[in-house]
């Protein structure tokens, strides 16, 4: 009888460990089957909400439309397909575990290198004057390999001598700048010829931008480049023991980083019509903000191309709409920083979560 008792008395005593358990795994289940939003359309959400503050702000401010106006809404896309160029190839960057502050001074560099190789001959002060009216794929490579050689240096940089990627790519920010400035004494390169400055006319710097977004978004989730990428961001170490050589693989999304940054120099300075030393100064981290606002991991092995462009989308809707309804610029970085910070907790909070869902 004691013995019965007692069986009755730890089963009595399990009962509710097993049905707290039972609960859990009902309660899991259940958080299983509900459906679950992509990102990408969270953050689409959220552009969408913002457009449509801005709306709002316009017609209580100022008394009209901030979406219904054909001339800014250009001048923002065209804004904005800039430096998207340059937060596809960080985002790359950043969803390996790295991070590259360099791009707005390969910009400027790339611009000013380009630019020198495009001048038309009807300028008698061009830079080189022997090399005027080249046509135009001379200035298009000039400025591509001068991007592809500052991200093979900051690759190699980081894949040979071990280096933070923060220090390697900060180095290359302040010597591209000196560069750039070094390259014609601080003085402007003007008087373009036609067959460079088209690139930049209409909207080619759309269509460049988006065919850029649509083959990197192909390349990061179809072909072993992606698969490579968000292995090593993911775990460096179980990266190398499956096989893939980790520093050969950095040095070519570093590479590929720097060769969109030259893209986005020449771009640049075909819009512009000249090239200055000063373009692309703080566009690194505009970069880097269109990719963290898009859901790109600051950890590593977690973003996409798609929440990249609508990142870079809601940032330019911000500073335009901000600029339309009168806020001052120096507030405008203010909040920036703010919507980065922010958007840096959110990506934490939601990597606990998966924590605890794992």
């Amino acid at each position: 009888m004691a013995s019965r008792a007692g069986q009755g008395s730890g089963e009595a005593t399990m009962d509710p460990l097993r049905n707290s358990t039972a609960s859990t795994e009902r309660k899991s289940a259940s958080r299983s089957r509900r459906p679950r939003f992509p990102n990408e359309a969270n953050i689409l959400l959220v552009l969408v909400g913002i457009a449509l503050l801005f709306e709002a702000l316009g017609w209580a401010v100022r008394g009209q439309s901030f979406l219904l106006n054909p001339d800014r809404l250009l001048l923002m896309i065209l804004q904005v397909s800039v430096v998207g160029l340059l937060a596809i190839g960080v985002t790359q960057v950043i969803i390996t575990g790295g991070i590259d502050l360099s791009s707005g001074s390969v910009l400027g560099l790339a611009a000013m290198v380009a630019a020198s190789f495009a001048q038309s001959s009807d300028y008698t002060r061009a830079l080189f004057p022997a090399l005027t009216n080249m046509p135009f794929v001379v200035p298009l490579l000039a400025g591509l390999a001068v991007g592809i050689i500052a991200g093979l240096i900051n690759g190699c940089l980081i894949a040979y001598t071990g280096i933070p990627s923060f220090i390697a790519t900060l180095g290359m920010m302040v010597t591209a700048r000196g560069l750039a400035r070094y390259y014609t004494r601080g003085q402007p390169i003007s008087m373009l010829s036609d067959n460079f400055t088209w690139i930049g006319s209409a909207g080619i710097p759309v269509i460049i931008f988006l065919s850029v977004a649509v083959f990197f978004y192909i390349a990061l989730q179809y072909t072993r480049y992606g698969k490579f990428t968000y292995a090593i961001g993911s775990n460096p170490q179980a990266a190398r023991v499956s096989g893939i050589n980790v520093g050969r693989h950095l040095i070519w999304v570093y590479s590929i980083a720097g060769l969109l940054s030259g893209l986005a120099g020449i771009v640049n300075a075909a819009r512009a019509e000249s090239g200055q030393s000063s373009m692309g100064v703080g566009y690194e981290l505009d970069a880097i903000a269109s990719s963290v606002i898009g859901g790109v991991s600051l950890a590593g092995g977690r973003g996409s191309i798609t929440g990249t462009v609508i990142g870079t989308v809601i940032l330019g809707v911000m500073t335009s709409g901000f600029t339309f309804v009168g806020v001052d610029a120096y507030v405008q970085d203010i909040i920036k920083g703010v919507v980065i910070v922010a958007a840096v907790i959110t990506d934490q909070y939601r990597q606990r979560r998966r924590k605890k869902a794992g």
